[in-house]
């Protein structure tokens, strides 16, 4: 395969993962069969204990941000304290006639081809793999690793924590093997079917010949339907012919519009209500993703007084609720300001400080580093959730919704700034380019 069909296929096929939480204390290397056969061979290929102690340790710092897998590589950056550094690992790639060279292999064995077929990945498919005399896990010569710490060691400590990471991955989706080897699930999948169908297509040509027995023709008889779910019942599915699908119905007459509006309900009110359930909505949504601990209870009275004074068109409904809150009018003025750039959420921001976990400020300085180069990038002070931008009066807080809300400096104190984003180099990049004179509410 040529360098630039590799780098094809790899982006095609590449699939992201999450970076992996700190795991104090856990073992490093994975606990499926796949997961540990990957690590055993990892070992054997790069065999000097220093940097594979090293390795584990580092792997369970989460200090690794999001992996990349795709064939013949896989990537990460890591957080190695003040520094970013690109980390990949290399492997080679199969070619077509050595993937071809596999599924005949595969296809010898039934109880294999059906585990595939229903999506596994079994142990014994290894002796497929020898028998085709292809490379599945890595070996000697094989796996390589680069990376930019310009670490003595090779591999490096980043390298070998990227490897042992690999084998949680496999944990869930040993299906990466092949990825890494240049096929897709799906793909091997297809290719394996086209190995069975023309092996199938074979042996029928050959059961078709006519014999040269010299005796009468006996009557043609149907032979019995295989057993569902064995090989010969694959065999025999594959070898159907294809069928046309049925045409398809017409389409349903568009619905007549209505003479009179169907309701008698202004539009007014029904924007801020569909507002309001729009960000309740997004609230069990976060929830639903993992963000914050119990689904969101109902507003308190502070609360839904700053929903109102963010909502209302009608400015004399906010001059009532500063008189009538019980707070200065400039809390109020504020708060609305932070509930218009994102509800209860943004206004959780405004008041309420808290201390996130250190991978996700690890994977927020990966971010920030990467997006934007070193003579760039601002000084920056980090204060539990709120990174303050050194002289310039500019701020960045992480909500607990996982989003990065800009803040200005006025006279009167920190103010909302603009919408956030779950990027905090995009939100830093807005915010920095703002004037003075800009207005965002």
């Amino acid at each position: 395969m040529s360098e630039a069909q590799g780098g094809g296929a790899r982006d095609r096929d590449a699939r992201g993962f999450p970076a992996f939480a700190a795991r104090r204390g856990a073992r490093a290397r994975g606990r499926s069969f796949w997961a540990a056969r990957w690590a055993e061979a990892m070992e054997d290929v790069w065999p000097e204990e220093g940097p594979l102690k090293k390795g584990r340790s580092f792997a369970r710092t989460g200090r690794i941000g999001p992996i990349t897998v795709s064939p013949g590589r896989v990537a990460a950056e890591v957080y190695g304290g003040e520094e970013t550094y690109r980390t990949r690992l290399t492997l080679t790639v199969l070619d077509y006639d050595e993937w071809e060279l596999l599924w005949e292999k595969t296809a010898d064995r039934p109880a294999e081809t059906g585990a595939l077929l229903a999506g596994d990945l079994p142990e014994d498919l290894l002796e497929a793999v020898e028998d085709a005399r292809v490379r599945m896990l890595p070996g000697y010569g094989d796996l390589d690793a680069d990376c930019g710490c310009d670490a003595l060691d090779h591999p490096c400590q980043h390298a070998t924590a990227l490897a042992y990471q690999l084998s949680w991955l496999l944990d869930s989706d040993p299906w990466l093997l092949l990825l890494i080897r240049g096929r897709a699930a799906g793909e091997a999948v297809e290719e394996l079917k086209s190995a069975l169908l023309l092996r199938a297509l074979a042996g029928d040509e050959e059961e078709d010949e006519p014999g040269e027995t010299g005796t009468e023709t006996e009557p043609a008889t149907t032979p019995p339907a295989p057993d569902p779910g064995t090989y010969a019942a694959q065999r025999a599915v594959y070898a159907r012919p294809a069928t046309p699908l049925p045409a398809l119905p017409p389409l349903p007459e568009p619905p007549a519009a209505p003479e009179e509006p169907l309701t008698g309900i202004e539009a007014g009110p029904l924007d801020r209500l569909a507002a309001d359930a729009a960000l309740r909505a997004r609230e069990l949504l976060a929830h639903a993703h993992g963000f914050g601990t119990a689904p969101p209870e109902s507003l308190d009275v502070w609360q839904d007084t700053v929903r109102l004074a963010a909502t209302h068109p009608d400015p004399r409904v906010a001059q009532r609720l500063r008189t009538g809150c019980g707070r200065p009018g400039e809390d109020l003025d504020r708060a609305a300001a932070a509930w218009r750039t994102g509800g209860r959420a943004a206004l959780d921001v405004l008041e309420h400080p808290w201390t996130p976990p250190a991978q996700q400020t690890a994977r927020a300085r990966t971010a920030l580093a990467t997006a934007w180069e070193a003579e760039e990038l601002p000084p920056i002070t980090v204060e539990g959730n709120h990174w303050t931008l050194t002289g310039r009066g500019l701020q960045l807080r992480l909500g607990r919704d996982g989003r990065w809300y800009p803040y200005r400096r006025r006279d009167t104190g920190w103010w909302p700034a603009g919408p956030p984003s779950t990027d905090p180099a995009q939100t830093l990049a807005d915010l920095t380019g703002l004037t003075d004179d800009d207005e965002q509410l």
